[in-house]
């Protein structure tokens, strides 16, 4: 079956649901990504706003330079991997991360899945949207200076003229959103090699400023030695897992479109290791040098270019961070849910409306109010983290642990009871108890002081009991076993169905 414009031929079953199918949920026969298109989808994702204040605020721990450049290196090879394993679905199925998710949630009990990370992308969409808003102030203010007096006149806790950025980044990035899957691949193409770009004259311009020798690696005293150090770092690593964990889940959203897991992983370590250590020394860099040339530690990179001296490099800079943004939220916050929502009513739902949806929701969720102090912060961080880690434990335990040996894509977009992926009434009680587990034992250490000093380890904590959960409610309730007795009596072949040529 020949497809639209907006990502290419599909495959269309032979028996579908319009409850569980549509073109953009279809397995892709096509595939147009290669390496580099992986590449530069990492690329959206780090280099953001909060991607600089992210790398910036691990120097700040208290480690030394030397300390924090492991921890990222670690870190970073642990999401390369962990990244690897939730690709493979996308590849060898070439579904959406919600379909994927019907293999073990059951075909309407991936909506649970879906729900939760098309949620949780509503609220980064917004958080990030206002983070970068605060750079079109800057060029506002550096041209209409007199408007400064609406930034003190305040609605729904956010001044006029933080509205109208907010408002004016939400609407360029609808025009980005709304040509589709083929306009945003063009678009991550030359977004992050462009950031990149502005990344590294901003660097030199601030290092010709300070002076080489004012330069350091470490933003901050260092305040721990021995065990505490080592302690440190091991939260350090496990922050750098967490940042990445809600891409990383839903990988597949992307792999899907790459022509093979070789063009995957080539992909994932340019742009995971080499790119994010090296946009993390750039933004070490820029940092350190604020003190000598502003007289104080300016971690976020949009009042750095609201001190510098010309308008011109100004504007270019508050572009820059625009741009970055809009990158970002088409990789972590727009191409996910708009899968995640169109999978509730494919019906009705295209990929389009699902992701307006969640443009729309991040407006009324009011970020500015997720992101008005440390704490906050961290709750938000780690919260999320909890809920998105069991989604991921039990994608991948299904998928390699209980052996998917016989995989029927036609099953994923079937309502009929002897489905493979129907188990009872479409929902798998399995999945859904393990999801419970895992994000309740991953709040806990949110929620008690006793045990907040866990907190970073949320996501990791919640992964884990989510996955073996997950395998031992399975074994223990035979419902792997019965679906792989349905695989031997339909005789299919080893491995994935082919979809047909």
């Amino acid at each position: 079956m020949a497809g639209g414009s907006n990502q290419g031929e599909v495959y269309t079953p032979a028996y579908v649901s319009d409850k569980l199918y549509n073109h953009d949920l279809a397995p892709l026969k096509n595939r147009f990504w290669g390496w580099y298109q992986v590449f530069c989808m990492w690329m959206s994702d780090v280099h953001s706003v909060g991607g600089y204040l992210f790398a910036a605020s691990l120097f700040a721990l208290g480690l030394a330079g030397w300390q924090v450049l492991i921890c990222l290196i670690v870190g970073i090879v642990i999401v390369m991997y962990l990244t690897n394993w939730v690709a493979r679905p996308g590849v060898d199925l070439g579904v959406p991360y919600p379909v994927v998710c019907r293999l073990s949630f059951g075909v309407y009990g991936a909506n649970v899945a879906a729900i939760i990370r098309g949620l949780i992308a509503v609220a980064w969409y917004g958080i990030q949207t206002f983070v970068a808003s605060k750079a079109l102030i800057v060029v506002v203010l550096k041209f209409f200076p007199e408007y400064a007096v609406y930034e003190h006149v305040y609605f729904l806790g956010l001044s006029y003229l933080g509205w109208f950025a907010f408002l004016t980044m939400w609407f360029c990035q609808f025009l980005v959103f709304y040509r589709g899957m083929k306009a945003i691949t063009k678009f991550i193409d030359w977004a992050g090699p462009g950031v990149y770009m502005v990344m590294f004259l901003l660097m030199f311009w601030m290092i010709y400023k300070a002076g080489w020798s004012n330069i350091s690696f470490t933003l901050a005293e260092v305040k721990y030695t021995g065990l505490s150090a080592l302690w440190q770092m091991i939260v350090a690593i496990s922050l750098v897992v967490s940042y990445f964990s809600g891409p990383m889940v839903n990988f597949s959203d992307f792999s899907r479109f790459s022509t093979d897991m070789k063009a995957v992983k080539k992909g994932n370590f340019w742009g995971l290791p080499v790119n994010f250590v090296a946009f993390s020394i750039v933004t070490v860099i820029t940092t350190s040098a604020t003190l000598p040339v502003f007289g104080e530690y300016l971690h976020d990179p949009v009042e750095i270019v609201a001190r510098v001296d010309s308008t011109v490099a100004a504007v270019m800079g508050a572009a820059t961070f625009i741009v970055a943004t809009i990158g970002i939220n088409i990789v972590a916050n727009f191409v996910s849910p708009a899968f995640d929502f169109a999978n509730v009513s494919p019906k009705h739902i295209t990929f389009i409306r699902g992701g307006m949806i969640a443009a729309v929701g991040s407006i009324f969720v009011m970020p500015w109010h997720l992101f008005n102090s440390p704490l906050v912060i961290h709750y938000t961080l780690d919260t999320l983290g909890a809920a998105i880690g069991p989604l991921y434990g039990i994608l991948v335990a299904d998928y390699f642990i209980l052996k998917h040996e016989h995989l029927f894509v036609d099953d994923l977009y079937s309502d009929k009871p002897d489905g493979h992926y129907w188990y009872q009434n479409g929902y798998n009680p399995a999945a859904i108890k393990a999801l419970a587990m895992g994000f309740g034992t991953g709040l806990l250490f949110v929620l008690i002081p006793q045990l907040f000093f866990l907190a970073s380890f949320s996501w990791g904590i919640s992964a884990l009991i989510g996955a073996y959960s997950y395998v031992w409610l399975m074994r223990r309730q035979g419902t792997a076993t019965a679906r792989d007795e349905r695989a031997r009596q339909k005789a299919a072949p080893s491995g994935p169905t082919p979809l047909p040529t």
